[in-house]
Formats: C-alpha cells, sequence, structure tokens
C-alpha cells in the first residue's frame, strides 16, 4: 500500500514530467533554428512576434512595467551578476524573481521565487495555465506556438505576475537587441557584463557587432551600468547609448568600495568575479534608490538628462551591511564550484567561451593547488570536457593542456544512456550522433594538442549497441553519457555514485584506470558546457533533482 504522502509526491512528480515533456514539444529543430537566424535581420518582427505570444497568453506588455525589472546583458558573467543582484535585494527582504538560463539539472531552475526554484505544483500550475491558452488559440495564429525558449521567458512573466513579485531580475538569453526578454519597455535598471565572442551565427563575428546586440536592451531615460569593456565594445555601447538616450556608467573596481567590514568577501570563487559583484552593487544601489526614496533617485545620483557624450565613471559608495551579507551568501551552482566526495573532488565550471575559460582555469589551478597541498598522497587529475555548437573547442582544449591531466574524458550532454526519466535534460535539437562525433573531434584536438597523433585505425567498444570508450591510449577515453564517464574516473570511490551501480568495461579498460585507483585522492575539472556540468550535478546533487 502506497503511503497517501508517497502518493500525492508520485502523483505530483508525474503531472511535472507531463509538463515538462508537453515543454520539450517546443524545442526548436535546426530548420527552424535557421529560420530564426534569417529572421533576426528584422527585430521589429521579433518583437512583434513576442507581444502577440504575451496577448495570447493573457498578458500586456504594460503589466511588465509593473515588475520592476533589472534587465542583465553580457557574454561571461550575466548569471552570476544576476545571482549577486538577487540576493543583495532579497537580503532587504524584497520578495524576488529571478529568470535566468540554462538550467543545470531541472527546468524550474529558470524560474526563481526568492532565490529557490518554483515547486513542483507551481510550475504545473502556471505551465497548464500559459500553455493552455496559447493552444487553444492556434488556430487562429496559423497553428503558430511559441518555441522553448519563448515559451519560459513568457511562463516566468507569468508567474512573476501572478506570484506579486517585488522585483524581477532578468538575465538575457542570447543578445540583447533581438532577445524577446527585450520586450521589457521600461525596466528600472540595466545591466551589461564582460563582452567577449560567443553565439556568432546569431550575434556576429566581432566584438563590436556583439556589442552593437548587447547595447539593444538600453532604454530611454533608463539608467545602465556596463563592467570594463574592451576599446573597441566600449566605444560601440557609448554611441549605443548616445542613440538610445540612455545613460551609461561603468562600474568602478570591487576594491574601490570601502566597507566597513574591510574587503568585501564574495559567495562565488574566482577573481572574474570581482567585477560582476561590483556590477551588481550598482544595479542594486538604483534599484533601491528609486524604490525606497522620495522621487525615486536622490541628489547624488547622476541627473539622467545629460551630454551624453562620454561614459560616465559610477562612484564607488560604501556597501551596507545588507549588501555585504548579499555578496558573501551569493550561491549560483555550476559556476567555479567545488565539490569533495570523500577521496573525489569535483571542480565545476560552465566556462564555454575563451575568456570564460581563461577565467576557469585561473581559478582552477589555484583551487587545485590548494587541496594538493592538503592531500594525504599522491592525486590524479581528470579532465571531463564536452563542448557544443559553434564554440571552438580545439581552442578551449588547448588552454587547459599546461594543467597536466592525467586523463581527458570526453562524452556527450547525456545524463545517462536511458533518458526516460531525465525529461529536464532532454535536448532533440542535435542528434546522439552528431553528439559523440563532437566527443571524438575533441578527443582528437586533445591528442594534436599533446602531439600524439591521431589513430585512424581506432575503433569503439560497443555494449548495448552504444559506443563505450575508445580503444586508445591511456590518457583519453569518450563515453557515450556522463553517468558512465563519472563512474569509470572514480572507480567506485564516490559513495553517490557507486550507489547507482558498477559500470562494466573490457579488462584491458579496466587496466588503464590503475592510476585512479591507486592514488590517495582524485580531482575531476569538469568544464566546456554547462550542461555537462547540469548532467553531472544531477548525479553528483540527488538534493539537486528533487
Amino acid at each position: 500500500i502506497r503511503h497517501p504522502y508517497s502518493t500525492l509526491h508520485y502523483i505530483m512528480t508525474t503531472k511535472v514530467i507531463d509538463a515538462i515533456c508537453t515543454l520539450n514539444t517546443l524545442q526548436t529543430n535546426a530548420s527552424a533554428l535557421e529560420q530564426v537566424r534569417r529572421e533576426r535581420c528584422n527585430p521589429q518582427v521579433q518583437l512583434q512576434a513576442m507581444r502577440g505570444f504575451l496577448e495570447r497568453a493573457g498578458i500586456t506588455v504594460e503589466e511588465l512595467d509593473h515588475l520592476n525589472i533589472i534587465h542583465v546583458t553580457g557574454t561571461k558573467g550575466k548569471g552570476s551578476t544576476c545571482a549577486f543582484t538577487e540576493q543583495i535585494l532579497r537580503s532587504y527582504g524584497f520578495c524576488t524573481g529571478f529568470y535566468s538560463s540554462p538550467h543545470l539539472v531541472q527546468v524550474r531552475e529558470r524560474i526563481r521565487i526568492n532565490g529557490q526554484p518554483i515547486g513542483k505544483e507551481l510550475f504545473t500550475k502556471y505551465f497548464w495555465q500559459v500553455y493552455g491558452r496559447l493552444y487553444e488559440t492556434k488556430d487562429a495564429h496559423g497553428g503558430t506556438m511559441p518555441a522553448y525558449f519563448r515559451f519560459l521567458t513568457i511562463l516566468a512573466f507569468h508567474v512573476f505576475l501572478q506570484e506579486k513579485v517585488d522585483l524581477a531580475v532578468i538575465e538575457v538569453g542570447i543578445g540583447g537587441a533581438y532577445d524577446c526578454t527585450n520586450i521589457i519597455r521600461r525596466p528600472w535598471v540595466c545591466g551589461i557584463s564582460s563582452l567577449g565572442i560567443d553565439h556568432t551565427q546569431i550575434l556576429g563575428d566581432t566584438t563590436e557587432k556583439i556589442a552593437w546586440q548587447k547595447g539593444g536592451i538600453f532604454k530611454s531615460g533608463v539608467p545602465a551600468f556596463t563592467v570594463k569593456q574592451p576599446e573597441e565594445a566600449m566605444a560601440v555601447l557609448k554611441d549605443r547609448a548616445k542613440e538610445i538616450s540612455c545613460p551609461l556608467w561603468v562600474c568602478p573596481e570591487l576594491e574601490d568600495y570601502k566597507a566597513d567590514c574591510g574587503p568585501l568577501h564574495l559567495g562565488l570563487a574566482g577573481k572574474h568575479q570581482r567585477s560582476n559583484a561590483s556590477l551588481a552593487l550598482q544595479l542594486s544601489h538604483t534599484w533601491l534608490q528609486k524604490r525606497c526614496l522620495p522621487g525615486g533617485i536622490d541628489q547624488s545620483f547622476p541627473s539622467t538628462h545629460f551630454d551624453n557624450t562620454s561614459i560616465l565613471q559610477a562612484t564607488p559608495f560604501k556597501p551596507t551591511p545588507i549588501m555585504v551579507k548579499g555578496l558573501a551568501e551569493t550561491e549560483w551552482h555550476g559556476r567555479n564550484q567545488t565539490l569533495k566526495h570523500g577521496a573525489v573532488t569535483y571542480f565545476l565550471d560552465g566556462a564555454h567561451t575563451m575568456r570564460s575559460m581563461q577565467a576557469c582555469l585561473q581559478w582552477f589551478t589555484e583551487t587545485a593547488a590548494q587541496h594538493e597541498r592538503n592531500a594525504s598522497g599522491p592525486v590524479t587529475r581528470v579532465l571531463l570536457f564536452n563542448a557544443t555548437g559553434e564554440r571552438d573547442s580545439a581552442a578551449m582544449l588547448k588552454l587547459l593542456v599546461p594543467c597536466h591531466f592525467d586523463f581527458a574524458v570526453f562524452c556527450p550532454n547525456i545524463t545517462e544512456a536511458i533518458t526516460s526519466c531525465n525529461a529536464d535534460q532532454q535536448n532533440f535539437n542535435v542528434s546522439v550522433e552528431n553528439m559523440l562525433t563532437r566527443c571524438l573531434d575533441n578527443e582528437r584536438s586533445w591528442r594534436l594538442h599533446h602531439s600524439l597523433g591521431d589513430n585512424q585505425g581506432t575503433q569503439l567498444l560497443i555494449e548495448g549497441g552504444l559506443p563505450l570508450i575508445s580503444e586508445k591510449k591511456a590518457d583519453t577515453l569518450v563515453f557515450p553519457c556522463i553517468l558512465s564517464a563519472l563512474q569509470w574516473i572514480t572507480q567506485g570511490r564516490d559513495a553517490v555514485l557507486a550507489a547507482k551501480g558498477v559500470l562494466a568495461v573490457k579488462p584491458n579498460i579496466a587496466a588503464k584506470a590503475a592510476l585512479l585507483r591507486s592514488a590517495a585522492e582524485i580531482h575531476v575539472l569538469i568544464t566546456g558546457s554547462l550542461h555537462l556540468v547540469g548532467g553531472a550535478l544531477k548525479h553528483l546533487d540527488p538534493e539537486s533533482s528533487k
């Protein structure tokens, strides 16, 4: 007999899975993605389509003005900036909404209330409300339904409006000007984190083109802040701000803020987080001034009526104790995150651009060195890597060569070989064959960086119809899924993974793991893709799946 609680849990879990499976039907296939790229030359068409979907879902653009939005874009660090900002304002007692992407383990992570992913019951309730309205009206609109990200953006707005949040921190998906979050008309403040090269097929292949896209979130008269940018990117942002009549300030260094407690401590590791924290301080400070002070902005705050011929330098202020507390308590999983499971320590970072990989490399080098100094004996280093899309994985791998990994392991962003229970992490945009081919290409790049050559005669070991690992030199291996990769790397020394069973491999492959079995500790860097990191966390942190 099933216990009443377990029965309720089972029913709710089933309803959530049903909703997520329905959501997955909105994932954009390759041909539709190409159509999106063609349409991006006309942003008004994109935003008009978004407005139409919003209205079909029962939401007006005017209603979004009441969400008191902080809108943030950037290439690297925009999610961390949002996390810092949300934590600071939540620490003041405000009810916060936070929309981000992508999710690591569960799609509900993208829509947060007071820092927590919305619960299964709320997600299911609001999902079917929005999906039902759109589905009922699709025949009258040429059978159209919003694609995956656009639907989730509409759902987030609906949730925040229904839950009556005091503010919403909205992270841009891709770019800015043409992103569907840019349907927002009157944010309270905008922010731009570090800019670099990414999503070139959509945003352009130069820093200037990408900066132009990012500056598209500027709004007339709405304060905007940016971290220090490359000279060519800053020039474009300056022109965009002037064109839109948007007051733009450059954030000071974090060291310039003088708090009573001394140097500010950040809850997120990595030196690159310091610029994100400074941006978050300016965004939260500006929001608080508008919310809490008579007239919205005090006399010490620069006027929004100014000669915008130069970018202004934002003034470092004295952070309040609540701000200091917010920065110190910020959590943002999958970014410079360390997990220790007995003899195995995982270093997880979703870096997927050259600049973010450089930051990841600096963090890992320093953090792993600290752990190695405290180790009881020899440490074996393992890289678990994957990269997707148009990203230059060979260049990123080259950055990682100096880390002297004993093993480089590659796998696709598939959590486990049997995916029927992983609706949150299913991706219908790329075939399994293409994902495995990319892994083999990544392995080949790594071997070439090490001057190992390319063994054209390599064959894949087949088990249950899926390639298991490549029979190559001991330092590189390719697995069909994240779980099998983690199981081989840890060799039963992580109790959390050991509970999932034992990985069956051929004797000669098992023999290659002797170094892993004899090491006092195993250090694993998991990087190259946020989706890879999320899939790993699903197995390493079971609580994240509940």
